[in-house]
């Protein structure tokens, strides 16, 4: 490593973290990643025992984004993995990455951060001041850094709503935060409130266990399945170019169309889901098994919470549950930056303004950058890491935000397309769409694919990038640090999915199957020159 490299504290070595130091080392800065923990992965280290302010996944989480979508971009995950990973693979896809790329001596582990501030010289030297504390000998020291990415994550601190009287409730209460496996809650009555993704996974646990399971809900919600028709992971299929041009020129017809698809699943309201919006206008909630355990009985759906009493719940509708034992919060969390000045970054009612939800606006130098805090509608790993990738250019100064002007009014247009869209809710202040938004940050560094040209100079390759799945390689097709297995990686992305799929030989399928792709691809042709002028405006 040069002298002369600027030197960048990584706050974190989660999922955002670690492809924080490669993208650092990427560009030649000297990254030094402060790690609470003893160990890599963030909320993907599964730990039996919660630690507060520092989230973890339950025993038995899946996760809900598919492995090529999920992958960083030049680093597939092996194909013997499954599609929809199970969170000890996950860890050890992230241990992988951090070996491959030699990313682990360049971590501290069992270190806090205790404040990070800027210099005395700061609108100059664009410096950070930051104190750490080694957690095993208590030593405490400041250093200065060029550079600083915050990767602590947004599912830390537990976010506990009051309920009347919840203090007389004389069963167990324990947030999601704490919940690990379903043991103790064996043969028990048991209260969830809150209908996210882990609510649903919760619930459906506990179902396969507890004697009855309450799922208490204000809103509802819609269902989505990992699985698509054919087997085929749903991210996979829909998040892909044409369908987002789709969505966006069609907005409303699109509403109706997965609304229309969703209740072919199920009837949310035969299954008292249904919320008063559509499918679109909040974060979905991800589970393939609630239906069935909803219809054997095993799950039943209530209104929200009216109060509590010594050892019952009585609802908002009329209702009334006696004999609770248990009454899990699944109610989110509250994310914050408490070990940063108030006047860099304050956050309130989990709302903060930074642009492309990583730069403080009015920061005199851009040389500090949020990673990670956002909700996609998609893989956060290759959002995080697109970020990492804009975050290092700008501190190497190869890469330049606009003026303070423009950053307020995307962050405004942001807001107002968030209030316009999504129904009012802690849970919708930062949420994105994986596409657009990965595309934003990749025409900062100017590794967006070009349509046109891929077309132009690789039309097979062209045909992959605009018809199939956004996976997170393409943007290594060109621009800054291109990596040339890129084209390699989105042609056999679909082998890798099916890889861990092919458990037995099976007969010679049918000639009639080639004959159906055959007049699928003439089909798609025909309506791709319907819409090429669109694609290129």
């Amino acid at each position: 490593m040069a002298a002369s490299a600027k030197k960048v504290a990584i706050i974190g070595a989660g999922a955002s973290g670690i492809t924080a130091i490669k993208c650092c080392l990427d560009e030649g800065l000297e990254p030094v990643c402060l790690e609470r923990s003893e160990e890599v992965g963030g909320l993907w280290r599964y730990t039996d025992t919660p630690v507060e302010g520092q989230g973890c996944v339950m025993k038995s989480t899946v996760i809900n984004t598919s492995k090529e979508m999920m992958a960083y971009s030049d680093y597939p995950i092996p194909e013997k993995c499954s599609n929809f990973m199970h969170n000890t693979e996950v860890f050890e896809y992230f241990k992988d990455y951090v070996e491959h790329f030699g990313l682990r001596k360049h971590i501290r582990f069992n270190t806090s951060v205790l404040s990070v501030k800027k210099t005395e010289n700061f609108p100059v030297s664009g410096q950070w001041e930051v104190r750490s504390k080694d957690d095993k000998s208590g030593e405490e020291k400041t250093e200065v850094f060029d550079g600083v990415l915050v990767c602590s994550g947004h599912h830390a601190d537990k976010y506990v709503p009051t309920f009347p009287g919840l203090s007389d409730f004389k069963g167990k209460v324990v947030h999601s935060h704490d919940y690990k496996v379903p043991d103790e809650f064996a043969d028990k009555r048991v209260v969830i409130i809150g209908i996210g993704n882990s609510g649903g996974d919760i619930a459906v646990e506990l179902s396969r266990r507890s004697k009855q399971v309450f799922l208490s809900t204000r809103r509802g919600t819609w269902i989505l399945h990992r699985v698509a028709p054919q087997g085929k992971p749903l991210d996979m299929v829909a998040l892909n170019r044409f369908v987002m041009f789709l969505i966006q020129t069609f907005p409303t017809l699109f509403g109706m169309i997965l609304e229309y698809q969703l209740n072919q699943k199920i009837d949310h309201k035969l299954y008292s889901l249904r919320p008063s919006y559509g499918p679109a206008a909040q974060h979905p909630l991800v589970n393939d098994d609630m239906p069935n355990r909803i219809i054997c009985g095993s799950i039943k759906i209530k209104t929200d919470i009216k109060r509590f009493t010594a050892t019952g719940v009585e609802f908002v509708d009329g209702t009334s549950e006696e004999d609770i034992d248990a009454v899990i919060l699944a109610t989110g969390y509250s994310f914050g930056f408490p070990f940063i000045d108030k006047e860099v970054i304050d956050v309130q009612e989990n709302r903060v303004q930074l642009f492309k939800y990583m730069y403080p606006p009015d920061l005199e130098r851009p040389t500090l950058a949020v990673i990670g805090c956002f909700q996609p509608l998609g893989a956060i790993m290759p959002i995080s890491e697109m970020q990492c990738r804009v975050a290092t250019r700008v501190i190497k100064g190869e890469a330049f935000l606009p003026p303070k002007s423009e950053m307020w009014e995307d962050i405004r247009a942001k807001e107002a397309e968030m209030a316009k869209r999504y129904t009012k809710s802690r849970r919708h202040t930062i949420q994105v769409n994986y596409s657009p938004f990965m595309d934003e940050l990749g025409e900062i560094i100017g590794c967006k694919p070009d349509l046109y040209q891929l077309f132009r100079h690789d039309p097979v390759l062209g045909f992959k990038v605009a018809f199939g799945p956004i996976t997170p390689y393409q943007y290594r097709l060109k621009g800054p640090l291109a990596w040339k297995g890129a084209r390699k990686a989105i042609m056999t992305q679909w082998d890798r999915v099916s890889a861990p799929l092919k458990t037995r030989p099976l007969p010679i399928p049918d000639s009639g199957t080639g004959n159906n792709r055959q007049l699928m691809m003439i089909g798609v042709l025909i309506l791709l020159v319907f819409i090429f002028r669109y694609l290129f405006l």
